[in-house]
């Protein structure tokens, strides 16, 4: 790889990461370097900063580099991960433009990837071949082929991969799949996940391209098209999220979005992590953005529905509701909710910190709390109906095989690459 490309004006230091004594860095409230892992971030825009914070507060992690495509966005997360280093250590941050190029660094234990969902796939692929540890943002895939290939390449080279689904991390979550699971509210009738629309084609015009963006590199493995700053909004817009999670090729519309939170529960509480749905079905009204539902094999029917408060969940049983979001935690009749789990209920994988589990489960070599297949079965619903809200038509779905009845949704299981990016090179 050729070094040319390497962040000259960001470097604060040599790449080398020194082993020192534990004494030198304050005795034993400190850890040594050799008992860290060392992190690169790839991808550094505002999901980045958060989760520096979240996964610095961690105190086994430091920082060691960080890649992007923008400069800007490049230069202030080195600088900010550096600041967070000397909280514990003074380490140097170095910047690469090419993810590839970090990857290259025997002395990085494991990555951060929060790039825009088209490059998960690859990025992943690619840092479990490198033989690092991974934390992926959600959804995990773009495509329901992209996330097999992930959680194939995880395991063959024995990787730990948490998918960025905190929620799971949440105590209310967790409450409430437990009580479903443990059936406090009966026999499950019918699930309603309030979350926004489905994904749309991008119709935004080109514009030029920002000094500091590589635009054709942000594009990567995805069809090209030409730049707009809702896609890939400046480092000087603070106020709005970016706007590639809408449209086809970058990411899923808010069925993705937010449906990777909310589905992912759906999928927990009714202990279906290891496989998913048989069948999806379309919206009778084929302009409508609700509607869409699909259903298991034991009957139970989720259904794409504004039926109240936004990113909530809604289950109906026989013998009561529970609802659940990051606001509230409720049920009719209210009793139930507040209910303490009996010694002889089902528990479910206990995290209350998402980031600390991922880093544990680094240490112990076990599987996280989203592991890698549990990310993928999650996206793979989201991605499911997506696809029936594109193709207006019912479909079966085997979730063994992971294939549809349907040709025309087999073809989009995956979805062109651009030369030379191949995710299933691994």
């Amino acid at each position: 790889m050729e070094r040319k490309t390497f962040i000259k004006n960001i470097t604060f230091g040599a790449a080398a990461f020194t082993i020192l004594p534990r004494h030198v860095l304050g005795g034993k409230g400190f850890l040594a370097p050799s008992d860290r892992i060392a992190l690169g971030y790839i991808g550094v825009g505002k999901q980045a900063l958060g989760l520096l914070d979240n996964i610095n507060s961690c105190p086994e992690t430091i920082v060691l580099a960080a890649s992007d495509v923008d400069s800007k966005k490049l230069t202030r997360f080195v600088e900010r991960a550096t600041e967070a280093n000397a909280k514990k250590v003074a380490t140097p941050v170095i910047g690469f433009r090419k993810y590839r190029e970090l990857l290259e660094r025997k002395d990085i234990d494991a990555v951060v990837v929060a790039t825009p969902d088209h490059w998960h796939a690859q990025i992943c692929v690619d840092a479990a071949k490198a033989g690092k540890d991974i934390y992926c943002e959600k959804p995990l895939a773009l495509t329901i082929t992209e996330g097999r290939a992930m959680v194939n390449a995880v395991r063959k080279y024995k990787r730990v991969l948490q998918t960025g689904s905190m929620q799971r991390s949440w105590k209310p979550f967790r409450h409430a799949s437990e009580l479903i699971t443990n059936g406090y509210i009966g026999d499950i009738k019918e699930i309603n996940v309030s979350v926004g629309e489905p994904v749309r084609q991008c119709d935004l015009p080109s514009q030029t391209i920002p000094d500091e963006l590589d635009w054709n590199l942000w594009i990567g493995p995805s069809l090209y098209r030409g730049y707009h700053p809702i896609l890939a909004p400046p480092i000087e817009n603070t106020k709005d999220w970016a706007g590639w999670r809408s449209y086809h090729g970058f990411g899923g519309g808010f069925i993705t979005d937010w449906g990777a939170h909310m589905f992912d529960i759906v999928q927990w509480a009714l202990g279906m992590d290891e496989t998913g749905p048989v069948s999806f079905h379309a919206p009778e009204d084929p302009l409508a953005k609700e509607g869409a539902s699909f259903r298991y094999a034991n009957g139970i029917t989720v259904n794409h529905k504004l039926w109240g408060p936004g990113n909530a969940i809604q289950f109906v049983g026989t013998e009561g509701t529970i609802e659940v979001s990051r606001s509230f935690l409720r049920s009719t009749p209210g009793s139930i909710v507040e209910q303490t789990l009996k010694p002889s209920d089902k528990r479910l994988y206990q995290s209350d910190n998402h980031y600390q589990d991922w880093v544990d489960a680094i240490k112990k070599r076990n599987r996280p709390v989203a592991d890698v297949e549990i990310g993928h079965r999650t996206a793979s619903v989201c991605n499911a109906v997506n696809i029936v809200y594109e193709l207006q038509r019912d479909v079966k779905w085997n979730p063994k095989k992971e294939v549809f009845d349907d040709a025309a949704a087999n073809l989009m299981l995956s979805r062109p690459y651009r030369a030379p990016w191949d995710f299933m090179d691994f």
